[in-house]
C-alpha cells in the first residue's frame, strides 16, 4: 500500500483535497479526529493530560474542553510542546494501526493521512509521498474568516504555524487551491493518476 501524507495550514484547503482524494478511491484517515479520541475519557491521553494540565480543563461531564486546553498553550511553546509530547505518541500508534489494517485489505491501495503537522513533527517521513495544500496567505485569512474567526484570530493563528512556503518544500506534490473548486480537483486528479502509477 502507498502510504501518503497531506498536509497544509490554516484553512489552505487540506480538507478538500482529503475529500477529493477520497473521491478517487483513497483511504483517507484524519490525524486530528483521532487526536479527539485520544483526549476522550478512556482515551490513551485523557488521564495524562488532566494530571499535566487540571482539573481546569474539564467539562462538568467530565470531557476535557478542547478551548480551555488550547488557551493554555496558547502563545506558551514549552505547554504546546508538552501537551503534543503526550498526544502525539498515542496518535501515532492508532495511525500506525489503521494504516495496517488498510494494507491488509487493500494492499494495492492508496493510503492518506490528513495531519496539520505532518512536518512540524517529523511525520511526514513515515510516508512515501507528501500533499501539501498551497493557498496565498491572505486567502487563508479570509476562508477563516469566513468560518467564523475575526481577522486577529485568524492571523494569530497563522502567525503560530510553519508558514505554507516552508510546508511546500517538503511536498512531492503541492495542489494550489487558491482557484476554483474544479481547478484544485483537476490538480487532484493527476496527482491521484502520479500516485497510481508508483510501482507497488
Amino acid at each position: 500500500m502507498l502510504r501518503v501524507g497531506l498536509t497544509g495550514g490554516l484553512a489552505s484547503g487540506k480538507s478538500s483535497v482529503g475529500k477529493a482524494l477520497a473521491s478517487l478511491g483513497c483511504h483517507v484517515l484524519n490525524a486530528d479526529e483521532l487526536g479527539h479520541e485520544v483526549l476522550l475519557p478512556g482515551g490513551e491521553a485523557y488521564g495524562d493530560v488532566v494530571r499535566e494540565f487540571g482539573q481546569g480543563i474539564l467539562e462538568p461531564d467530565g470531557t476535557i474542553d478542547r478551548k480551555a486546553l488550547a488557551a493554555e498553550v496558547f502563545e506558551r511553546p514549552g505547554r504546546l510542546e508538552e501537551l503534543n509530547s503526550i498526544v502525539h505518541p498515542p496518535v501515532i500508534r492508532r495511525e500506525e494501526r489503521l494504516l495496517g489494517e488498510l494494507a491488509a485489505a487493500d494492499p494495492h491501495g492508496i493510503a492518506v493521512m490528513e495531519a496539520a503537522i505532518l512536518i512540524e513533527t517529523g511525520s511526514y517521513k513515515r510516508f512515501d509521498k507528501v500533499i501539501v495544500a498551497f493557498c496565498r496567505p491572505e486567502q487563508q485569512i479570509e476562508r477563516a474568516m469566513d468560518r467564523g474567526l475575526t481577522r486577529e484570530e485568524a492571523a494569530a493563528r497563522q502567525a503560530r504555524q510553519m508558514p505554507l512556503e516552508e510546508k511546500a518544500r517538503y511536498a512531492d506534490y503541492i495542489v494550489d487551491t487558491s482557484g476554483t473548486k474544479e481547478q484544485t480537483f483537476e490538480q487532484v486528479r493527476e496527482i491521484h493518476r502520479l500516485l497510481r502509477s508508483i510501482p507497488q
